[in-house]
């Protein structure tokens, strides 16, 4: 596994995206600089943030999650504080091209994924991808936190809006002026404004501040549609990876009822819902998701699919929501 390179050269990152104790790393992957951050050692744990969000999101996990692995979070190119190109698609399927070469790069031979949000779809995908070039087993463990899929209406018609050009004007000229257009969107992913750690805004607002970051946002939700119809197309790949499906109750985004569904077609998943939870457990209550998504990594997976031996409480709540 290659040594994580220092960043020495790339433009520096604002106090408020830097975790006290972390490495903060870059590497050039096919002409692209990718900035990351790694912590820890041990097996290969690969983090990946959602829409609008970067490596900032994994800011109170990565050192508990790091006492076991060698974590990986990155900015995915196009957000955060990598590179932003015109060239960039945007979708699931070249952003999983990237985070493979990712992986190649860094020497990373098997690894478990973290993904939340639209990032829980690009794991999918990753997973996809290896899976039709007979590498799938590669991919240790998935944990996926309330990822984009088919079956969650929740925003889906906003998202059909976006990828009009009247979505381009308000997304290019006016989220990224009038910031109080952005703060409303963050607010909403809590489950309880007063769960939101102080400085969260302004975090996620430096990540934006690069040029083209509003530009490549666009890009994102124009492909979305076809996104989630890639995500359904790789499932039967896929299927057989050890998944830990995980839900924040209070979840506006990507509706926890489409968990089911997804359950039934992931046949070596389980489900966890946490209670009174939005979607951003790893921010809300970052103990307690580092608990249950340790507790699914680390103990030994049986051969057969998960919910047979589950732990007590993931059973629950996998039978509430119904049988795979």
């Amino acid at each position: 596994m290659n040594t994580p390179t220092q960043v020495e050269t790339t433009p520096p990152v604002p106090a408020i995206a830097n975790v006290a104790g972390v490495e903060e790393c870059a590497a050039v992957i096919n002409g692209v600089r990718w900035r990351y951050v790694h912590a820890g050692s041990g097996p290969a744990l690969l983090l990946v943030h959602g829409f609008m969000g970067y490596s900032f999101s994994w800011r109170f996990v990565i050192k508990g999650l790091a006492e076991h692995y060698s974590v990986y979070a990155v900015d995915v190119p196009g957000c955060g504080f990598s590179e932003r190109s015109a060239s960039l698609p945007g979708t699931l399927a070249s952003d999983a091209e990237g985070l493979l070469s990712f992986v190649d790069h860094m020497g990373i031979e098997q690894f478990d994924v973290l993904g939340t949000s639209r990032g829980g779809g690009l794991a999918i995908a990753l997973a996809g991808l290896m899976g039709e070039r007979n590498m799938l087993h590669r991919v240790r463990r998935l944990v996926l936190s309330a990822p984009i899929n088919p079956w969650s209406e929740l925003g889906l018609l906003r998202m059909r809006m976006m990828a009009t050009r009247v979505g381009r004007i308000y997304v290019v000229d006016l989220a990224s002026r009038l910031r109080f257009i952005l703060r409303r969107y963050f607010v909403q992913l809590y489950g309880d404004p007063a769960s939101i750690p102080p400085g969260s805004f302004l975090g996620y607002q430096a990540g934006l501040e690069p040029a083209g970051s509003f530009e490549h946002l666009w890009n994102i939700t124009r492909s979305w549609v076809a996104d989630l119809e890639r995500v359904e197309t790789v499932l039967p790949l896929v299927e057989s990876v050890p998944a830990l499906l995980l839900w924040g109750e209070w979840d506006r985004a990507v509706h926890r009822n489409s968990a089911s569904e997804l359950h039934r077609r992931w046949k070596n998943s389980v489900v966890v819902i946490m209670k009174r939870i939005g979607h951003m457990p790893y921010e809300e209550v970052p103990e307690e998701f580092n608990r249950i998504v340790l507790d699914f990594l680390l103990r030994d997976t049986p051969a057969t699919p998960l919910q047979a031996e589950a732990h007590p409480a993931m059973a629950q709540a996998a039978a509430e929501l119904g049988p795979a």
